[in-house]
């Protein structure tokens, strides 16, 4: 194996981890956020919970498949990892609008861009 090569393995390996690690504190955060909002509340309330929740499987997903050494090949990668940036890219905008969630807003962008990292990798 070559010194670049090597490289950018090194890359690939560091970019993942951080894009799972930045899942699963996306995950905590939009979960915990999501308990926090009256199911009963009005509408952006509930917009806000169903965000939360929806974002927390999708990033809870992402990392597993992430983290685990099982053999996905890269286009199942690259689609989930998408999939996740634009689900913590829309759940950010929603808790851009509701008091008190700007750190799960926070998490979700920082989430958003370690997944639009990591598939900077897969290029």
């Amino acid at each position: 194996m070559t010194t670049t090569s090597q490289e950018e393995l090194f890359r690939f390996l560091e970019d993942r981890f951080a894009c799972a690690q930045a899942c699963t504190e996306c995950a905590r955060a939009c979960a915990t956020r999501a308990g926090l909002v009256d199911p009963d509340g009005s509408e952006n309330q509930e917009l806000v919970r169903r965000k939360g929740i929806m974002c927390a499987e999708v990033c809870d997903a992402t990392c597993r498949m992430l983290s685990e050494q099982n053999q996905v090949d890269e286009a199942t990668i690259r689609i989930q990892v998408e999939w996740c940036r634009q689900v913590c890219l829309e759940s950010a905008r929603a808790f851009d609008g509701y008091s008190g969630a700007e750190g799960t807003a926070e998490a979700c962008r920082t989430c958003a861009r370690a997944c639009t990292e990591f598939l900077a990798t897969l290029n």
